[in-house]
């Protein structure tokens, strides 16, 4: 079916580069429907040339951006949210339609990635410093608050919207500006969303985007890593991609924000509310279909309630309806790609090989399409399956029985990740207990959906390091300028 926009011009298929224009060599790229792996769209293939005119454009906005009141900032911000909101259908409708979402979670991405522009618009004017008590008559000590520079942003294909919201709104709140990268997967929501950024004054320069196909990525992101001017780069993906990134990042002595990889334990102890714990992994699993780095990647119930537990989860899993965006009762869309369908099915042979038995699910659905793939619910999973090691990325749930505390705190702490991790307990001190021993940067107690834009989101160990969102996300663009003030005395 043809994609129909109310307004056309939400899909420029042009970088942004101080003015909307091809990439320098010419090249283009195909966008894929991945319900049905047909093409639908065509953006720039970017390289090394367009990398570093983006950068000549930031740099170049940098001063003018960064001396503007913050508070002239913040009402840019504000109209972005408003425009955002406002056109959210549309916005709906690129995500559901690059990406694969039910066209629900589409619209409901783009309330959830407004809200961060909003929160960071609120919060342009508070980026306050501190006067620091002198130690000697005479003297004023203050520590400013600037910042950073040009940030390069690189961000991910499972929240084409609101992975661009997080980085690009604290940066641009701050007085930062910005060269960005989407991924090849989903580049045309980020495309949408600059085009209405620039219709809320944000002015040419400040905001520059260049996509790339992922054999032209390297180019792109090499040249921001070697210039200088870049003084801060932003990326959420995988942990050898971010490794990279902080490798390269060295000999520049870049900021860095990494949202890495993940492997989210969700533990139901036999004291939990099983009901609530059911609805809660529901949440949490299968969200955007399990392409989530916060999902629940093993899931360990204690033993006195593990066939109940189970009972009910299968039976939730095996009500979801499998479907394209396009279809109003769909809750589980396609994978993103045939890579990502490839790596669950391996998971699941892997699983069944070394001894799990599958509940619900657990084959390819060809007869939707090429990318779908059935809701799965696994027992018996352990900790040699590739499913307990790696994250999945999708909607498969491996469950593993469990005798006391002790033993599942330490399973769900042997991984080198540690981003989220949940638990469903009635006891308020094993709450608290589990809370300080569970190894991440994110814990959801009796809670599946933890992201919120008043919230630090990252993670410690190999999932990285930075936090996005709240004011912590705010200082993540920011530097300290100390200033020392003496002969001040009569």
């Amino acid at each position: 079916m043809p994609l129909t926009l109310q307004r056309d011009d939400l899909m420029p298929g042009r970088n942004l580069i101080g003015e909307w224009r091809e990439a320098a060599e010419g090249r283009r790229f195909d966008v894929t429907d991945p319900a049905t792996d047909t093409v639908f769209a065509s953006v720039p293939d970017s390289g090394a040339a367009d990398a570093h005119a983006a950068v000549d454009a930031a740099h170049a906005a940098f001063p003018a951006w960064r001396a503007l009141p913050a508070k002239q900032r913040a009402q840019i911000l504000k109209r972005w949210n408003a425009l955002m909101l406002a056109h959210q259908d549309d916005l709906g409708k690129l995500i559901s339609r690059e990406q694969g979402k039910p066209l629900a979670e589409g619209r409901g991405e783009v309330a959830y990635a407004a809200s961060y522009v909003e929160w960071f618009a609120e919060e342009a004017t508070r980026a306050n410093g501190d006067v620091i008590p002198a130690p000697v008559a005479g003297r004023r000590m203050l520590a400013l608050k600037e910042p950073v520079g040009v940030v390069a942003a690189i961000t991910p294909w499972n929240f084409p919207a609101a992975m661009i919201a997080r980085k690009i709104a604290p940066a641009l709140a701050v007085g930062c500006t910005v060269v960005c990268k989407p991924a090849e997967d989903t580049p045309l929501t980020s495309l949408a969303l600059v085009r209405l950024a620039e219709e809320a004054g944000v002015p040419a320069g400040v905001l520059n985007i260049v996509t790339a196909s992922r054999e032209r990525t390297p180019e792109v992101v090499d040249q921001w890593l070697d210039d200088a001017r870049v003084r801060k780069i932003t990326f959420t993906g995988s942990t050898p991609v971010g490794k990279h990134l902080a490798r390269r990042s060295a000999d520049t002595l870049k900021k860095l924000s990494l949202e890495l990889g993940g492997n989210a334990p969700f533990i139901v102890f036999d004291d939990a509310d099983l009901d609530a714990a059911v609805e809660g992994l529901m949440v949490a699993k299968f969200r955007n279909g399990g392409q989530t780095c916060v999902c629940p990647n093993r899931v360990f119930v204690q033993s006195a309630v593990h066939d109940r537990f189970v009972d009910k989860l299968a039976a939730r899993i095996a009500a979801l309806k499998v479907g394209p965006a396009s279809a109003a009762d769909s809750q589980i869309g396609p994978m993103i790609n045939a890579r990502a369908v490839d790596k669950i099915l391996h998971h699941l042979r892997d699983a069944v090989e070394r001894g799990a038995r599958i509940v619900v699910g657990g084959e390819r659905l060809a007869s939707l399409g090429p990318n779908y793939v059935a809701p799965t619910l696994l027992v018996g999973a352990d900790a040699t399956m590739a499913c307990s090691c790696e994250e999945t990325f999708g909607p498969v749930v491996p469950v593993t029985r469990f005798d006391s505390e002790a033993e599942v705190i330490a399973a769900a702490n042997a991984t080198p990740y540690g981003l989220a991790a949940y638990f469903y307990s009635n006891d308020m001190r094993r709450a608290w207990r589990v809370t300080d021993a569970l190894e991440c940067g994110l814990v959801g107690v009796n809670e599946g959906a933890l992201a919120a834009e008043a919230a630090p989101f990252g993670g410690v160990k190999e999932s990285g390091y930075g936090r996005e969102g709240s004011v912590h996300g705010l200082d993540d663009y920011l530097h300290l300028k100390y200033v020392c003030q003496g002969q001040l005395g009569r």
